[in-house]
């Protein structure tokens, strides 16, 4: 089957938001063994809009359109696709009691554009948005003016805001897609999410060992974001299963060290499970990393059960009130040395009672930096009951981008620690 990806919104040429949908729906669509053969991203205008899905229903057997489904004024995909399609819009009243409800739940009155959003085109089959008013919707062209065969094309319209489009997405379209565009064979998509090896040293490490498996038919994948690297195992036919798990375990016993999850795990999720899991409890001393670390892991739910405190300790002052360090070991070593951060860290494990703690001090630059100490350095200290273990890391790079691997290699040294400890 061929898919097309339609992304309606002046603002996303205009640079002003980052495009997500295409990533994330093509991600979805392909872990489900179905690839996109073609996106483009068209401004709020009637030609282009028009123009770009009649190319699409002319070549695809599924397209799909994000956004232009709302009440604005600049929300025209709805109209236009029913004037290029040549079908009224009809006022469907489960929609508009559905929009009703919606702003009631919330103790507001119904705003007056919104009735628009209640018109649908005719011969739709409606996907109730239960997180937002606008529809989705489903039209099945057949035939199809726009196929030299006539073959029929199924269009599907999302809205655009993503924390609506990505559970209706899930929850509606893709399986649609599944009862509609049933796979012909078995398809397997298994990823290993890794940390601590770049791209071009993991395929050196991994790709001659897992040769025999790409050899006959195995898609081996790699890609690379800050910190991480996702390492990903395609398959299909009868073996799929088989072929994806043998090779996962050549890679486990390479680099599994380096594995913290799978599929779409983050680092702080899995921290915060393994802690859990073995009734560890965290404590952080953060300086160069000003909260980040504390963030990532309070983004996860039930975070409580293991973060017992985080210090921001950006001053000298600070960390000697806040965690007790020496204010001889700031004189005779620096705030950026192997000895401030491991004080920290036994500082903060003490304070809170924890079973571990981290503690992060550098410099993140653009300035600040010394020939013995340039920007980029960083020690990061993990306290636990059995010790203090420091590490140290030069993380050349702008400061969000040091921030947030300076946080990757703290959270993955802890997790390290609570994967070793005995108490499971």
């Amino acid at each position: 089957m061929t898919i097309e990806l339609v992304n309606t919104g002046s603002e996303l040429l205009l640079g002003r938001v980052l495009n997500t949908h295409q990533q994330w729906i093509c991600r979805q669509l392909a872990d489900s063994g179905r690839s996109v053969a073609r996106q483009v991203a068209v401004p709020d205008g009637g030609q282009d809009i028009q123009q770009a899905v009649r190319e699409s229903l002319g070549r695809a057997d599924l397209v799909i359109t994000t956004g232009g489904l709302g009440p604005t004024c600049d929300d025209v995909t709805r109209e236009l696709i029913a004037q290029l399609l040549g079908r009224r819009l009809l006022r469907d009243e489960a929609v508009r009691g559905h929009i009703g409800r919606f702003f009631a739940s919330r103790g507001r009155p119904v705003p007056v554009r919104t009735d628009v959003e209640s018109w649908v085109p005719e011969g739709a089959t409606i996907l109730m948005n239960t997180y937002g008013t606008a529809p989705g919707l489903v039209l099945e062209v057949s035939p199809n003016p726009f196929r030299a065969d006539a073959r029929p094309s199924v269009l599907v319209m999302l809205p655009g805001p993503p924390r609506e489009l990505r559970p209706m997405f899930t929850e509606l379209v893709l399986p649609l897609v599944h009862r509609r565009f049933p796979l012909e064979e078995a398809f397997v998509c298994r990823t290993l999410k890794t940390t601590g090896i770049g791209e071009s040293n993991m395929e050196e490490r991994i790709s001659g060992p897992l040769k025999p498996f790409t050899d006959a038919g195995m898609d081996l994948g790699f890609c690379a974001r800050v910190g991480e690297v996702d390492v990903r195992f395609v398959a299909r036919g009868a073996d799929a299963v088989a072929t994806v798990a043998a090779a996962e375990a050549v890679a486990r016993a390479l680099v599994g060290e380096s594995i913290f999850g799978e599929q779409d795990d983050t680092l702080a999720t899995v921290l915060v499970r393994e802690l859990t899991a073995r009734g560890l409890t965290l404590a952080l001393a953060e300086s160069c990393t000003g909260g980040h670390i504390a963030d990532r892991i309070t983004d996860v739910p039930g975070a409580s059960a293991v973060l017992l405190a985080g210090h921001v300790t950006y001053s000298d002052a600070a960390k000697i009130s806040a965690l007790g360090v020496r204010a001889e070991t700031l004189a005779a070593h620096g705030a950026v040395s192997e000895e401030v951060a491991r004080e920290m860290a036994e500082g903060a494990r003490c304070a809170a009672g924890a079973d571990l703690a981290l503690a992060v001090t550098g410099i993140a630059g653009p300035g600040g930096g010394s020939d013995a100490k340039p920007v980029g350095t960083v020690f990061i200290a993990l306290a636990t009951e059995a010790g203090t273990e420091v590490q140290l890391h030069l993380n050349r790079f702008d400061r969000p981008t040091f921030k947030y691997l300076t946080s990757q290699q703290a959270m993955m040294a802890a997790l390290r620690a609570s994967r070793a400890s005995g108490a499971a």
